[in-house]
Order: C-alpha cells, then sequence, then structure tokens
C-alpha cells in the first residue's frame, strides 16, 4: 500500500520544503501555489508588515488545514500498514508532523515572546510543552517505525521557539514593502539559522557561536536592529525537566557603541577592569565580555571607532576567545557570539591605516548589508506613507497613527521625491516628530553641500559673531564629515578623540549650544 496518493504526495513534498524554506524568499510563494494549485491566493512578492496587519495569511491558513488532515490521514495507514514504508515516504510524513506540530505552537510561543519583548515577565513554565510532547509522541513514535531524522523532542520544541522569535524580530521590525527590505530580511534569517536549515537542525546550531556577524550600512539604516534581531533569536536549549529555556533571550543582548566613549571606558564597559587600573577605578568591574553568557550576543556599534590597540584586543577574543580585564594579568575566556557594524567603508579604512585588515576578516565571515532608505524608497516610492505610519504611531500612539496621512503629504509636498534622506530612517523619525511638534522640518544643517558650509563658516569668521566655542564645534564638525571618524578628525586637528566627539554631538542641530550665534 503507497503511504500517499499522487495528490497527496505533490502536497507532502511541497511541504517538507517549506518547512526548511527561508520564509523571506521568493521560493516560498512558490512553494505554497504547488502545496495549494488551484486554492492558491495570490499574494504580494515580499512578506511585509503593514500597518494593523498581523503575519498569518490566506494561504498559510489554508496549508495549516489541509496538513492537520493529511497528518491524520497517513499516520492512520501507518498504524494499519503491515510492512514499513520507504526512508523517503517517512521523511516527508515526519516533516509533515513538523510543520503541523510547529502551527499548534506557534500562538503560545508569539504571546510569550511579545510579552517579554514589551516588558513583561520571562516565561518561568512553558506549559505548551506538555501538549507538544504528548502529539509529538502521537505523531511521530509509532510501533515499529524509527523517524529518519532522530531529532528529541526538547531540541524540535527549541527549534521552534527559535524560529518563532527570529521571524517576530525579523518581521515585526525590518519593515519595508521594497525588494532591498525583503532581501535584507532574508539575509538575517539566514545570518540566524545559514541557507540550510535541514543541516542546521542536524547539528550546526551548536556552531553559530563560532561566526562573527559583520552589518554594514549608512548611518540611521537600522543596524541595531538587525543586529538585535540576530542576537535575540539565537539557539537556546530546552530544560524538559523543569518546563523552561536555559536563557532569557530578551537579557541576552548586551550593545556596546565606541564612538560614545573614550578608549580607556570603551575597554573597561567590553573587557572589564580591575580596582585601580585607572583613574575611577574604584572596584573590580566585569565588562560585557565577561557578563555575556554562552547563549548571549555582544553588539559593537561602530567598530570602525576603536582604537587600534583595542582592535587587536578583540582580534584576540575572536580568534582565542581570551582576554583580561584592564589591569589584570588573569585570563578569562568569552563564550557568547560577536555582532559588529560599520558605517564605513572598512576597505577604504584599511587603506588608511585605521582599521586593521586580519580583523576585518575574522568578522566577515557573515555579512549583512541594510540598505538605505533613498534605496528603499525607489524601489517603492508607496513605502514612505507605511513607514511615516509606523513612526508615527511609536512616537505618538493611535493620534499618530491619525495623523500619519497628513505628516505624509506634508512629506511629499514639502521635500522633493528625490531628496536622499542622508540621516535614513532616524532623519525620518526626527522629521516626522519635528513635524507633529512644530508643523515644519528643516533638514539638518549636517546636510548642507560643502561649500556652502565652508562660506557660512568663513562668513560667521569675518562678521566676529562666534565664540571661540563655537568656532570649535563647527569646525570641528566640517571635518568630521569630510573624514566621516572621529579618530581620524582628532588626528587631523592634533585633539583629543573625546574633544572631537563632543563638540560635533553639540553642533548638531537640535543641541541647544550648537544654535547660538
Amino acid at each position: 500500500m503507497s503511504l500517499f496518493s499522487d495528490g497527496e504526495r505533490a502536497l507532502a513534498e511541497a511541504v517538507s520544503e517549506l518547512v526548511y524554506c527561508n520564509p523571506f524568499l521568493p521560493r516560498r510563494l512558490e512553494l505554497e501555489h504547488r502545496a495549494l494549485g488551484s486554492a492558491y491566493v495570490e499574494s504580494p512578492p515580499v512578506w511585509s508588515l503593514a500597518p494593523a496587519q498581523v503575519d498569518d495569511r490566506a494561504n498559510v491558513q489554508r496549508l495549516r488545514q489541509r496538513v492537520a488532515e493529511l497528518v491524520e490521514t497517513v499516520r492512520g495507514r501507518l498504524l494499519e500498514a503491515t510492512r514499513p514504508p520507504g526512508d523517503a515516504a517517512l521523511t516527508l510524513y515526519e516533516d509533515l508532523v513538523l510543520y503541523h506540530l510547529y502551527e499548534r505552537c506557534r500562538e503560545p510561543f508569539y504571546e510569550a515572546i511579545r510579552s517579554r519583548i514589551e516588558g513583561g515577565e520571562p516565561v518561568r513554565q512553558f506549559r505548551v510543552w506538555r501538549r507538544f510532547r504528548a502529539e509529538f509522541e502521537h505523531y511521530r513514535h509509532l510501533p515499529g517505525l524509527t523517524p529518519p531524522s532522530g531529532h528529541e523532542p526538547a531540541h524540535v520544541f527549541a527549534c521552534y521557539y527559535q524560529i518563532r522569535r527570529a521571524f517576530d524580530h525579523i518581521f515585526q521590525y525590518l519593515v519595508g514593502g521594497s525588494m532591498p527590505a525583503a532581501e535584507l530580511r532574508a539575509a538575517v534569517w539566514q545570518s540566524i539559522f545559514t541557507y540550510d536549515l535541514r543541516r542546521y537542525y542536524r547539528g550546526l546550531y551548536k556552531h553559530m557561536v563560532d561566526y562573527p556577524t559583520l552589518i554594514t550600512g549608512e548611518s540611521g539604516t537600522g543596524k541595531e536592529l538587525v543586529a538585535r534581531a540576530i542576537g535575540r533569536s539565537r539557539y537556546i536549549p530546552f530544560d524538559p525537566d523543569r518546563e523552561r529555556f536555559e536563557e532569557d533571550f530578551a537579557e541576552a543582548f548586551f550593545p556596546l557603541n565606541p564612538a560614545a566613549l573614550s578608549p580607556t571606558l570603551i575597554e573597561s564597559e567590553l573587557f572589564g577592569h580591575k580596582r585601580g587600573a585607572f583613574t575611577g577605578a574604584v572596584s573590580d568591574r566585569q565588562g560585557w565580555l565577561e557578563a555575556c553568557p554562552p547563549l548571549g550576543t555582544v553588539f559593537l556599534d561602530e567598530v570602525a571607532e576603536l582604537e587600534p590597540a583595542l582592535q587587536v584586543k578583540l582580534l584576540r577574543v575572536i580568534q582565542d576567545r581570551t582576554f583580561h580585564r584592564l589591569g589584570e594579568t588573569a585570563t578569562r575566556t568569552f563564550h557568547g557570539k560577536i555582532i559588529a557594524a560599520t558605517n564605513r567603508q572598512l576597505s577604504d579604512e584599511i587603506q588608511c591605516g585605521n582599521f586593521r585588515s586580519d580583523l576585518y576578516y575574522r568578522l566577515c565571515a557573515d555579512l549583512v548589508r541594510a540598505p538605505s532608505l533613498r534605496e528603499q524608497l525607489a524601489d517603492r516610492p508607496a513605502d514612505l506613507a507605511t513607514m511615516v505610519r509606523f513612526i508615527a504611531h511609536r512616537v505618538a500612539g493611535g493620534l499618530g497613527v491619525e495623523l500619519a496621512a497628513q505628516l505624509t503629504e506634508w512629506i511629499q509636498c514639502q521635500l522633493s521625491d528625490r531628496y536622499p534622506w542622508h540621516g535614513n530612517f532616524r532623519e525620518l523619525e526626527q522629521c516626522v516628530r519635528n513635524l507633529i511638534i512644530r508643523g515644519s522640518y528643516s533638514p539638518a544643517e549636517a546636510q548642507t553641500s560643502v561649500p556652502d558650509a565652508i562660506e557660512a563658516l568663513s562668513q560667521d569668521m569675518r562678521a566676529g559673531a562666534l565664540t571661540a566655542e563655537q568656532l570649535l564645534q563647527r569646525y570641528c564638525t566640517w571635518v568630521y564629515q569630510q573624514s566621516g571618524s572621529y579618530s581620524e578628525t582628532a588626528r587631523r586637528l592634533d585633539l583629543d578623540r573625546r574633544t572631537v566627539a563632543s563638540r560635533v554631538q553639540r553642533s548638531r542641530p537640535g543641541h541647544a549650544e550648537g544654535k547660538r550665534r
């Protein structure tokens, strides 16, 4: 007796591929179409979150029902079979079960994850585990049959939880209906699971901690959102005896921005320090590398801003997983994952001698590029309204949503369709805030052309209209715009890097000192 009819086999084969498919690639649509045939509902090529939308779609709901029915039918045939089916047929059945059981767990996982992200307490006991384990045994462990994969139920449960976390962090936070946005979501999924999910399940999940991720992209493109999605979506083992996961995903992400700190403080924050290591070090202190658990992630934003000496120490962490606290000789071990980001062209920084090539080649095992807002709007101009609505809701709640159409209209009328959005999403957010507060938005001074900036500075100097502090602020800012680096600006002006960073920040629009005349 054949385990599947021809029509059932076509459905099962498509679902078998769907189980291991990157949900953000076009291949998913092809497989859904194959599985549903004439019942397939045409869908947009890009799976993205729209305002007031959840991730369910008509095709997913239809598939869920069909798979649930087919699993029961095939299980009945297996119980009645006089001889075991071949491995190929049994693998199809196993993949159908995996799809079915995931759909059964999806909603409880979603509720637990959303509650935690929104500030709720971590779930101390996943009671859905008991139902899952019973159904796992019901469908997978049949008399005389051994599932080909050999996966243990706790491992499958942990994989489901990881998939749900990854989907939620990618789908909910990396928004946009353009192809560049879709490609970013697919790339982040691969950073978490690789391109081969079967191989990942079989054992590669144990080794992903050894692969650093480097995120590139202009300032304001959401690189930290990408890092957070990857860092919070790591595989976390499930303890079936305590009915809980071994780590709280929301407490396992440690971000650090070197551009905002002096070299000594960066080293202290990252590596920790011993009492007396420097002025103000009144007690021993753990750094992020030491505080980060094995299932956690340290995120270094603007890694190109690290001083050469710190680059050497970071290289050692990646190569040997060892480090020392500042002022201490004891060797300590880092057990977590490293994610770094930069808005610089590291190839240029390497040529200029500002960034070590050996560190770059250690970081670039996994590269993710965050597209600019310009690229996304060029591909899909309608995304402006969607993004404005999301931002308005975040900064003003329900009232912001009511104002979204008005805000979008102002932007479209007052700014050119080809406005470059140098600050990307961060600038769009500030634009929305300005419009809500003042009813208008003026592009930042930092976005004026170089000749205009030089002329304005020159005029104010000739008129004697600047204090010494204002002159330093504006000149530091102008050199920073040309060099693109606090460190390089400090080198050119023979100033301390912290002095440069503070002056640049003060002279940007919105800061009180930067507005004095």
